[in-house]
């Protein structure tokens, strides 16, 4: 005989399962000194030449509604070279917006490139992200966010969308840059000079923070002229800071790779990121 009562839950709709993730790299004097993962958050430690690399990824594969993230690295003294494996996706998101949590403390003697790999943002996402770097003193960075608005040449189109980014250096605790950024459906639906983006699609900033980066502003505007992309570099107070506009992914990655080139002293981008 069947059992016909009704059954605990039978008609509540699944729950949906979050992602959540984190990890965290320590360095000192180049050296590993610990490392911590959690959840869905990876790090990878490539031999891929003198100065440590670390790849950051996401098992997810990709940000949705209520998932957490968050990557962290220290270091102390010597340089260390920290990107993601691949572009992070946000993906439409019914609830609360994706966490991430981005923090690097750069100790006394200390260099990070934190040079990730772009954002992209799909229609109806909902995404939240800080991203804090801390230096000491006589520490220095580069810092590198890069955001594309749907994939060209799927025809995606982005219609409705929550995303906040704020970027944040500080130098012995004060802040020597700030940098947020908000978008959604109300202001892309206003068309894209609201969003001052013009006809781009793609945006990124990078930032070289350390003392005497003013005099890296003139060499880095000799590369600015991948076609399709709209760039400018200024310098003042220990910053070079370049914005770029592109119209898609794939000419503002051009770009940033020529300007980071620059800003690196030739040194060759991250193995993940070559093309």
């Amino acid at each position: 005989m069947f059992d016909t009562r009704p059954q605990p839950h039978a008609n509540h709709s699944p729950r949906a399962q979050r992602s959540h993730g984190e990890a965290a790299v320590r360095f000192d004097a180049g050296r590993l000194q610990g490392l911590r993962q959690r959840g869905s958050a990876k790090a990878q430690l490539p031999r891929v030449g003198k100065v440590p690399e670390v790849v950051f990824l996401n098992t997810s594969g990709g940000l949705t509604a209520g998932d957490t993230l968050s990557y962290r690295t220290s270091v102390s003294g010597g340089r260390v070279v920290a990107t993601t494996q691949t572009a992070e996706r946000a993906y439409r998101a019914e609830g609360s917006a994706a966490q991430v949590r981005v923090h690097h403390d750069v100790g006394a003697g200390g260099w990070l490139d934190w040079v990730p790999q772009e954002t992209i943002l799909f229609d109806h996402c909902a995404l939240r992200r800080e991203t804090l770097i801390d230096l000491a003193p006589d520490a220095g960075c580069l810092m590198l966010e890069a955001v594309v608005l749907g994939r060209h040449a799927m025809g995606e189109e982005i219609r409705d969308m929550s995303f906040y980014d704020r970027r944040e250096i500080r130098r012995s605790g004060q802040p020597v840059l700030i940098e947020p950024l908000y978008l959604d459906g109300a202001i892309l639906s206003q068309g894209p000079q609201a969003a001052r983006l013009g006809h781009a699609r793609a945006m990124a900033t990078m930032v070289l923070c350390a003392q005497g980066a003013e005099d890296a502003v003139e060499a880095v505007r000799q590369v600015l002229d991948t076609p399709d992309v709209e760039a400018a570099a200024s310098g003042f107070d220990g910053k070079c800071v370049v914005r770029f506009l592109a119209r898609d992914g794939w000419p503002l990655r051009k770009q940033i790779l020529r300007a980071m080139g620059v800003l690196r002293r030739g040194a060759p981008a991250p193995r993940v990121w070559q093309i």
